[in-house]
């Protein structure tokens, strides 16, 4: 006998049918691909800069481990246009989050997968320069730690998938593309041009990476033989040198600390506008801040080698062993932290390790007193804590075990896991395998316990640092002492030669040096010493006046923007030869020297005042969006202390609520709110509103009715 079929009972099974495929993605959402292994992904991608969209396809293959209904991947909003299994098409579901493909997998075999889509990445991939008509400016890069690459590729958010990746990008040929692995092929094709880059090994799609711009590009190599790239912009060629300065040093240095050779086939490194963090360490192929370009005199204040360092050390820890989940963080940034510090230790002695790890100590302590203290087992904890607290663990622990030991459980536990996941016990079980330790002690006090045992650490920089060891000895003379401050200090400054313990000095306790004591600072020749007198000093006395002065000539970017504003401030009749002595210098990346001087010049009564208006634009002028965010935030703190804002300064203002750095993002949007406060300001943004795009309008227009 046959049913009918109601219109009621049509609806009741489509809701039926949808509610089960909801309740199938959330299932999935939840749970690892236990009975799937992805083996490889070919990846075959059109980048479009002007939509700021992606079309292409990706195929992976992969084992099948056990019987299963279902394979899902991790799609973020993306458009799926055909999906194919074994090259027959297959059916298939998208919730904005996951496609899932619905068909029943027999165990031990081995499945194609093909996905077409496209994608409008909210986030992930940025890019930059398209629309400002500046030539050079153009840049196309990613970023999927914390911000996943399913935004624009079918992948896997879960770390613990890895996956050999092959990748090819279809570009202006204008342009130079750059991603993981090494380039086997470039084909010219519809104005485009392809560029082919295979990889060797496995890694979690996270760690995928492309970046495309105007570069150049020079070629080193490892004492192993590894080719490295470092790319930079071609108006930069003199700064080269500096900014990748000990960059073969320091990869030479890590492969035999680590005693583990390098796990790919070429390394490359990146630099890009506003990018989002210091550096990040995709694989084989760092991307970082073009901040860290810098000239020779910037390098004795502020470098790359750190950064250069750590990602480079994140091949090994993070890369080629990674985690499983965040409560073993730790082994990421930990290690990388760490291993950074070695290298650096290695090119700038021991002393300058030490004082490292002080400072960390101080900071760890400080947190620790304010009752928030974090476990590095914790995957909510801080960078303070993954970072410097994991860097401190791994000191501990090599100074428990010995420093043979160490290296050797170290070189156990990669070669056990390389190309795998980890946990902290994993470790910790190769540790004690290979050193016969039982470190369950070690364990709960680094790595469980949520104080800094500062105590410990401070009894370790005694007896491994005379530094440290004199510079603890002075606080406690000063603080029992009978003697005055100055005779204490000069017995000490006397008994060494260590600039970076005098510095300290003179940073701790300027304000007990006598104008005698000073003056012998001030003819120093270590720029170190000095510069920690001129960022240390307040009240400049008429006696010291040249000795001061001379600061301005000396080699970095530190003393000269604090000596100029000093000495600006202090000696007044000669503000229009400080300003002339200081002209031509622009100072870091951010233009740290060369806001100052326009300010200033701005301010100074009488001071070429027929370029006024010249000087005004360009401060003015680098609020704009075809800057780097750190220059366009100099450029607005000093107009909104000294000066005011423009229209175009508001508009640029407004942009910038809307950027994709958070941090710069956070602080536009502060200034925005107080700027709203003045009924000034407010009436002139009102009436602006007719020149914001749609998400400014948005934004300001909510604003403007919350107020």
């Amino acid at each position: 006998m046959k049913i009918p079929v109601t219109r009621t009972y049509i609806y009741s099974m489509k809701y039926s049918f949808f509610a089960l495929l909801f309740l199938i993605s959330l299932i999935i959402s939840a749970q690892h691909q236990e009975k799937v292994d992805f083996i490889q992904g070919k990846v075959d991608i059109k980048v479009d800069p002007i939509n700021e969209n992606i079309t292409g396809s990706v195929t992976y293959l992969m084992n099948v481990l056990q019987k299963a209904d279902t394979v899902f991947l991790d799609a973020q909003n993306l458009n799926v246009i055909e999906v194919k299994l074994n090259n027959k098409k297959v059916k298939s579901t998208n919730n904005g989050k996951k496609i899932v493909i619905h068909k029943r997998l027999k165990a031990n075999k081995t499945y194609s997968l093909s996905i077409i889509y496209s994608a409008h990445p909210r986030q992930t991939v940025y890019f930059l320069g398209w629309k400002d008509h500046l030539p050079g400016n153009e840049q196309v890069w990613t970023q999927g730690q914390g911000k996943y690459t399913s935004h624009w590729l079918p992948s896997f958010d879960d770390m613990t998938e890895k996956v050999e990746y092959d990748l090819d990008i279809s570009f202006d040929k204008k342009y130079e593309v750059i991603a993981n692995g090494t380039l086997i092929a470039t084909k010219e094709l519809d104005g485009l041009k392809k560029w082919s880059f295979n990889m060797e090994n496995p890694m979690s799609s996270y760690l995928m990476a492309f970046a495309i711009g105007d570069y150049h590009k020079k070629e080193v190599e490892s004492n192993s033989g590894i080719p490295i790239n470092l790319y930079f912009y071609p108006g930069d060629s003199a700064k080269v040198e500096p900014t990748y300065r000990h960059t073969t040093d320091i990869f030479n240095f890590l492969e035999k600390e680590i005693g583990v050779p390098y796990p790919w086939q070429n390394y490359k490194q990146v630099p890009v506008r506003d990018f989002l963090y210091a550096g990040m360490e995709n694989t084989g192929t760092t991307i970082f801040s073009d901040s860290y370009i810098i000239d020779s005199t910037a390098f004795k204040d502020s470098n790359y080698v750190n950064v250069n360092a750590h990602e480079m050390a994140h091949q090994w820890f993070g890369n080629l062993v990674t985690e499983v989940d965040g409560s073993s963080h730790w082994l990421h940034e930990g290690f990388a932290t760490y291993y950074a510090l070695l290298a650096e230790k290695e090119l700038f002695g021991e002393e300058y390790y030490y004082w490292k790890l002080y400072d960390t100590a101080i900071q760890l302590k400080d947190l620790t007193n304010k009752n928030m203290g974090e476990a590095l087992v914790d995957p909510k904890a801080g960078s303070l804590t993954f970072y410097e607290k994991g860097a401190w663990a791994l000191h501990v622990l090599r100074e428990q075990i010995g420093e043979k030991r160490f290296r050797q459980g170290i070189q156990r536990y990669l070669k056990k896991y390389g190309f795998k996941n980890v946990t902290i016990d994993n470790l910790i079980e190769e540790m004690e395998g290979e050193t016969h330790n039982d470190l369950a002690v070690f364990r709960k006090r680094w790595l469980v316990d949520k104080g800094f045992p500062f105590n410990e650490a401070k009894k370790i920089l005694i007896s491994e640092s005379e530094d440290v060891k004199t510079f603890l000895e002075i606080q406690k003379d000063m603080t029992i002492s009978r003697t005055d401050n100055q005779t204490i200090i000069t017995r000490y400054w006397e008994n060494t030669d260590s600039d970076a313990l005098k510095a300290r000095i003179i940073k701790t306790y300027y304000k007990s040096l006598s104008q005698e004591f000073v003056r012998k600072v001030l003819r120093s020749e270590s720029v170190m010493v000095r510069q920690a007198l001129a960022v240390s000093v307040g009240q400049l006395p008429l006696e010291l006046k040249s000795e001061y002065e001379s600061l301005l000539e000396d080699e970095s970017y530190i003393t000269k923007e604090a000596m100029l504003y000093k000495l600006w401030i202090n000696y007044s009749n000669d503000r229009a030869n400080y300003l002339n002595r200081t002209k031509d210098i622009v100072g870091f990346s951010n233009r740290n020297v060369r806001l100052l001087w326009l300010t200033l010049a701005l301010l100074t009564k009488d001071y070429e005042p027929n370029d006024t208006n010249e000087y005004y634009m360009e401060l003015s002028g680098y609020t704009s969006p075809v800057y780097s965010n750190e220059v366009r935030q100099g450029a607005f703190q000093f107009l909104e202390q000294l000066i005011g804002f423009s229209d175009n300064n508001l508009l640029d203002l407004v942009d910038a609520t809307q950027h994709h750095s958070w941090q710069f993002k956070k602080y536009a949007r502060t200034l925005l709110d107080q700027l709203l406060e003045k009924k000034d300001y407010r009436d002139r943004l009102d009436k602006l509103k007719v020149k914001f795009n749609k998400e400014e309008l948005r934004y300001i227009s909510n604003k403007l009715i919350s107020e």
